[in-house]
């Protein structure tokens, strides 16, 4: 379970996340919606290690961690970000096998095994050696989740996930998240279309900009 309490951010005097609280079981699905300035992002940047919390705890199971100085192989959070963030040079089994390979130091066999997996379960295979370039937006994002899984975080979370999506895609997003629910993964979805927040979580987290 992840444990959230009394969660601050502050950019200097700006006042972005305030004394936040919150629970998420295991294998669930959270959504946090609302608009923007509300933190949604920063809240995943900082469960992702890449922003660092004003003041608060996180707890896992309950023991406090800090994603920010974490190992990197007790990753917590693996996030597929709105513009997906792909290497434009590598292919797409290289974009997936970079980290595992150099940050937790796993075999280059492995790490292809292991990515050819994701691929077949994520409905890519045959797509390993195309580039970022020869890729639609789906199958980008897709890849980009292939990439966060591969490090075996303890949470999958998501930036805006259906953003500029037309309806069968985000059809198809909703499916590749609840499938990754049954898989007993816990996923934190931020976004702003709360009729797909509906769908899809099991808790939903309503945020808004707070006043200056």
């Amino acid at each position: 379970m992840l444990e959230i309490k009394n969660l601050t951010k502050k950019f200097g005097e700006r006042l972005i996340i305030d004394h936040l609280n919150l629970k998420i079981d295991d294998g669930d699905i959270l959504t946090v919606v609302g608009e923007s300035g509300g933190g949604k992002t920063t809240l995943l940047r900082i469960l992702a290690g890449l922003e660092t919390k004003t003041s608060g705890e996180i707890l896992l199971d309950g023991n406090e961690i800090h994603p920010e100085v974490l190992d990197t192989k007790e990753q917590v959070m693996g996030v597929v970000f709105q513009d997906f963030q792909l290497f434009p040079h590598l292919s797409v089994l290289e974009n997936i096998t970079l980290a595992p390979i150099n940050v937790l130091k796993i075999t280059r066999e492995n790490a292809n095994t292991e990515a050819m997996g994701l691929l077949e379960q994520l409905g890519l295979s045959g797509k390993e050696r195309l580039y970022p370039y020869q890729l639609s937006g789906g199958q980008k994002q897709r890849v980009a989740l292939a990439r966060a899984l591969a490090m075996k975080p303890k949470i999958l979370g998501y930036d805006e996930p259906t953003s500029a999506l037309d309806p069968e895609l985000r059809r198809q997003v909703e499916e590749m998240i609840l499938e990754l629910k049954t898989t007993g993964v816990t996923q934190i979805v931020v976004t702003h279309d709360l009729e797909f927040a509906e769908k899809i979580s099991d808790k939903m987290l309503k945020v808004e900009a707070l006043k200056e």
